[in-house]
């Protein structure tokens, strides 16, 4: 009998991701193709590509926002495509088009987004209450979400994407538009995260964040996934030592066959923590 995902200790594991567009003027389109990798509890996995790349397509394809047109994956021990719902109980997913409802106020919006996470009242006000003082919202509480600053706003969507507490995270650029000050205040918030046994995917176009964040990362340029390492591991394999640069020559060199690489666990896992 094959091991389970979660007895693997495998929060989430895309197998064969593939997404097909059709547009009016240029037929099909595939966005992605056969996207394969592994994030572990406790790790934080970075997923790297240029504009139009197909992260946000694998992304939204893990959150179930999108089906897929081939290959599945299992988050949290649920099946994207038989158990939908199953992977949006798991998962908190912060994403560029993540919007808030203009006329409700900030506590408004956690409340709101708790209930439909199914939490009870008296539980739901203490964790709306914490969440507010983690994110430094408490003094906003009662202002409507039109009136908030993007910083403001970006706080309270992380907030709301958390607010069920759920053992894996996926985030899409999280810190686009935003200040150094209220990004750190983020950045501290993904390893906590980590420290806590979550399992975090991490999409962003920042790469001095993959080098302080990421336990490993994946590069993804035209729907392929390109490569997939520690930081370390990508040094070894392309001959450079920065980042900008592991990540041009990956970009340049012809695809290699790297699902099945991808698919296992990582050599020197982090150790797992109680979600």
């Amino acid at each position: 009998m094959m091991p389970s995902v979660e007895s693997e200790g495998r929060a989430v594991e895309a197998r064969g991701l593939t997404k097909v567009f059709h547009d009016p003027q240029r037929g099909e389109v595939l966005a992605a193709s056969e996207i394969s990798f592994v994030c572990r509890a406790g790790e934080i996995f970075g997923l790297l590509g240029p504009n139009g790349a197909g992260k946000s397509t694998t992304l939204r394809m893990l959150s179930t926002v999108l089906r897929p047109s081939a290959g599945t994956a299992i988050v949290n021990g649920h099946d994207i495509v038989r158990d939908p719902l199953g992977v949006r109980r798991s998962i908190g997913f912060l994403s560029g088009s993540t919007g808030l409802y203009a006329r409700l106020t900030a506590r408004e919006t956690l409340e709101y987004f708790g209930r439909l996470h199914g939490l009870a009242e008296r539980p739901l006000r203490s964790r709306v209450e914490d969440l507010l003082d983690l994110f430094g919202i408490a003094d906003f509480a009662g202002t409507r979400c039109e009136k908030l600053s993007t910083g403001m706003r970006q706080k309270v969507s992380i907030a709301r994407t958390i607010v069920h507490d759920p053992p894996i995270l996926i985030l899409d650029e999280p810190t686009m538009g935003l200040d150094i000050l209220v990004a750190a205040t983020l950045l501290d918030f993904v390893r906590e995260c980590r420290e806590r046994g979550k399992c975090v995917i991490f999409s962003t176009h920042i790469l001095s964040e993959v080098e302080k964040l990421c336990d490993r990362v994946g590069i993804i340029h035209q729907g392929e996934l390109r490569a997939v390492g520690t930081l370390d591991e990508l040094r070894q394999s392309t001959g450079e030592k920065y980042v900008e640069d592991i990540f041009v020559r990956l970009l340049e060199t012809p695809r290699k066959d790297v699902r099945e690489a991808a698919a296992e666990e990582p050599a020197h896992p982090p150790e797992e923590g109680a979600i």
